[in-house]
C-alpha cells in the first residue's frame, strides 16, 4: 500500500494585484515607486522582482472585472524616510503610522485604489 506524501508549500512565488488601467498602474509602480519591471505582459500587466527574490505583479482581467486588493507589505529600511519620499512623489499615505512591538507600518494606496503597507522591521531584516 502506497502512503501519501505530505505536500508542503515552499513559499510565495508572486503576489499580484488586479488593475483597471495597466499602463497607469505600471507607471505608478515603475516610475513613482521605483520598482524595476522584470516581466512585461503588455496590456495584461507585468511583474517586479526585488533583490530578495520576491515578486509583485499587476494583472488586468480579460473580462475587465476588478476588485480592490489589500495585503501586500513592502519592506523598507526607514519607514519615515519612505513616507516623506513617496509623499513627495504623490503617493497617498495615511497621516498616521502603526507602531507595533516588532515593526512600524504606514498605510498607502496605489493609482488603482489598491492598498499596500510600507513596513520597517525593528532590528532590521535578516
Amino acid at each position: 500500500m502506497q502512503t501519501a506524501q505530505a505536500v508542503k508549500v515552499r513559499g510565495i512565488d508572486i503576489s499580484t494585484y488586479l488593475v483597471q488601467d495597466v499602463e497607469r498602474a505600471k507607471a505608478f509602480y515603475r516610475d513613482t515607486m521605483g520598482f524595476e519591471m522584470t516581466m512585461e505582459y503588455g496590456e495584461n500587466g507585468g511583474e517586479f522582482t526585488f533583490p530578495d527574490g520576491t515578486t509583485f505583479g499587476l494583472w488586468k482581467m480579460e473580462d475587465g472585472s476588478w476588485s480592490k486588493c489589500d495585503g501586500v507589505i513592502f519592506n523598507v529600511d526607514d519607514v519615515q524616510q519612505a513616507i516623506e519620499y513617496y509623499r513627495s512623489r504623490g503617493v497617498k499615505i495615511a497621516d498616521h503610522t502603526h507602531d507595533a512591538p516588532n515593526c512600524t507600518m504606514a498605510f498607502a494606496e496605489d493609482s488603482e485604489g489598491n492598498n499596500f503597507i510600507l513596513h520597517q522591521r525593528k532590528g532590521g531584516r535578516s
